[in-house]
């Protein structure tokens, strides 16, 4: 719980089809930080999940306008506000 903001982060894979967020915060290694960036994974856009696959790997995002496929392990990474 992010007590300056009085909202729940959640990691981006733990959402699940429908719901979405506020990204808040990217974590990981610069090179996939960079990656996800200049995907438009920027702080303060908003993501939703439109769907996963059976296993939950790859899970599709809505994100500025189009859609973007993540990997789970890049999901883990992403920080949103819900």
């Amino acid at each position: 719980m992010d007590s300056r903001e009085g909202k729940v982060q959640r990691r981006l894979s733990d959402l699940k089809p429908g719901e979405g967020g506020k990204i808040v915060r990217i974590t990981g290694p610069p090179s996939l930080k960079r990656r996800l960036l200049d995907m438009g994974l920027v702080k303060g856009a908003y993501i939703e999940v439109v769907r996963k696959a059976p296993l939950g790997d790859p899970m599709e995002f809505l994100v500025k306008g189009y859609n973007l496929s993540l990997r789970k392990e890049e999901c883990d990474n992403v920080y949103v506000s819900t």
